[in-house]
């Protein structure tokens, strides 16, 4: 019997704009915004209430992420958030949200309807994992209840994204399928504490850059994980919550529930 995960009620039918928070706007963070944008849309014309998206990064914007990085010369020096989410909200006529700033911080400590990590370190995760389990919602603002983390990782050709679920998530009855309730989060399918990183330190060049990550990886990795939330949305149930991708041998596999 295959296994399906129930989508939320409140993602199908919320009640405004699912809010959205996108921690990193880099490699696969400016990629990811940019799907999203487009996801929103579709969702409105759909009849949905669509995203109400909010970039951190603290980050400014170097020659090095030119041509990997959604960013342009005349960018150079800024803020990656800032000028990411400009963009964005006068190309498509939006009010998204710039936080230049770590997530979280004392200037955001809040949680999303969806949290989406496109962070570079297993630090990072760990901090967001311990945060938003224990952030404590206090003014019932059903826009800062969490439901879902998707989490994106990847190496030089190699890469994975992982969808999870905080909390249990009521299922229906099904007589054709075994409903999954919970799904692990990257800091519950991995042991993020015995990852061994190596500080390789900022790029100083483009060139530089690609030796340490392929030009297509976090596109291709940004596509991938976005359709499987685009599917969570719209189809209301899915069989997979995450996947694993190597350019290399152009493979993608996915992570079955």
């Amino acid at each position: 019997m295959k296994k399906v995960h129930f989508t939320h009620n409140y993602l199908l039918n919320p009640y405004h704009p699912l809010s959205v928070y996108v921690i990193g706007a880099g490699g696969t963070g400016s990629q990811v915004v940019t799907a999203l944008a487009r996801m929103d849309y579709s969702l409105r014309c759909l009849g949905h209430k669509g995203l109400q998206v909010t970039v951190f990064d603290d980050d400014i914007v170097t020659e090095a992420n030119l041509g990997r990085q959604l960013f342009t010369p005349q960018e150079v020096g800024s803020n990656k958030a800032t000028v990411l989410v400009t963009r964005i909200n006068r190309f498509f006529g939006l009010g998204w949200d710039a936080m230049p700033c770590r997530y979280p911080s004392k200037d955001a400590d809040d949680t999303a309807n969806i949290i989406i990590s496109c962070v570079d370190n297993a630090k990072a995760r760990i901090a967001i994992g311990k945060h938003i389990r224990h952030y404590k919602q206090t003014n019932g603002d059903d826009r800062k209840d969490l439901y879902y983390w998707l989490d994106f990782g990847n190496t030089a050709d190699t890469g994975q994204v992982v969808l999870g679920s905080v909390t249990d998530h009521k299922q229906p009855k099904s007589k054709e399928a075994e409903t999954i309730k919970k799904l692990p989060c990257v800091d519950e399918r991995f042991d993020l504490s015995s990852v061994n990183e190596k500080d390789s330190g900022p790029s100083c060049s483009l060139a530089e850059a690609l030796e340490k990550q392929d030009l297509f990886i976090n596109s291709t990795l940004a596509q991938l994980g976005c359709n499987l939330l685009w599917k969570l949305i719209t189809n209301g149930c899915i069989e997979h919550n995450g996947l694993f991708l190597n350019l290399r041998t152009m493979r993608v596999n996915p992570i079955n529930l």
